[in-house]
């Protein structure tokens, strides 16, 4: 196969890790692979190993169109533009119709799990419509519905440990973490597959959890007591904002819970498995790893 493999977002988290897998673990030619990012000078390490790496701007639609010229297959891994109602939605939109412009063979996109209409989670329509977007080129695409990644909960272990209570309104629903080390391994493989059909693909962890199994887990490895507190949507909405939160931030991740707490978080599939080829770390296994990011 001799396709030019492309990476938006090449210096984020997810990006970075994808175009190490396309080299080391699926050693694909460097030749072969284009990042692309507002910072190319972050990329000086992949420059230098022979990546050809491009600047491209989601908010600038020319630069979009002149980075994906000559791919063949390219990733758009979502951006992070939260702040603002709409720009995310509006940024993907644009590197979609880049990629139709630009005569692009196979389009691939990093989504989330179950973004139809009637999602809780706030930002489910950027990715819903983005998707459909896609579906409108008539390009030939791979759909990568990630789920939560086990690095989230960084975000909000130290606190917990630190106060011994967990406050949720996801009752008993699941969530089906995964590293983003899987992840990214399975999303490089689908983009160096050479795979010419389309497909949709949901990229979860080997097992779902409740909030309570993951607090067993946490306390487990750290051996710190962890109470669940089950709150409603309202409730734990107030509660971030008292705690500082703004409010559109507050909103965002209590939706999150209402989405769990539905069903909308915990499908376990084995695509990530099939498209690494190799097995996933346990969730369980990653705390271990990461025991002194816990903090408490």
């Amino acid at each position: 196969m001799t396709d030019t493999l492309l990476v938006t977002g090449a210096s984020g988290q997810l990006g970075r890790i994808v175009i190490n897998h396309l080299l080391d673990t699926f050693k694909v030619p460097a030749a072969r692979i284009i990042a692309t990012t507002r910072t190319p000078a972050n990329l000086a390490d992949l420059a230098a190993r022979g990546v050809d790496v491009r600047e491209a701007d989601f908010d600038d639609h020319a630069s979009l169109a002149k980075a994906f010229k000559g791919a063949d297959r390219v990733l758009v891994i979502s951006t992070n533009e939260l702040a603002i109602q709409g720009k995310r939605r509006e940024q993907q939109l644009a590197a979609v119709a880049a990629a139709k412009q630009a005569g692009v063979a196979h389009l691939l996109y990093t989504s989330m799990p179950n973004p139809e209409p009637g999602s809780p989670i706030v930002f489910a329509p950027d990715h819903y419509e983005t998707e459909q977007a896609i579906k409108t080129t008539g390009i030939p695409y791979t759909i990568l519905r990630n789920s939560w990644y086990d690095e989230n909960l960084f975000m909000s272990l130290p606190q917990t440990l630190a106060s011994g209570h967990w406050y949720t309104s996801a009752g008993d629903g699941r969530i089906s973490y995964s590293a983003r080390d899987d992840m990214a391994a399975a999303i490089a493989g689908a983009l160096a597959s050479g795979a010419k059909e389309s497909t949709t693909y949901t990229l979860t962890g080997p097992k779902a959890y409740t909030v309570a199994e993951v607090a067993a887990l946490v306390t487990d490895v750290t051996g710190k007591p962890i109470q669940v507190v089950q709150l409603s949507d309202d409730a734990l909405t107030e509660g971030m904002k008292a705690a500082g939160l703004p409010e559109p931030i507050a909103r965002l991740l209590v939706s999150f819970d209402a989405a769990t707490r539905v069903g909308g978080l915990g499908m376990v599939t084995d695509s990530v498995e099939k498209l690494s080829g190799r097995k996933s770390v346990s969730l369980k296994q990653f705390l271990e790893t990461n025991k002194a990011k816990l903090g408490g």
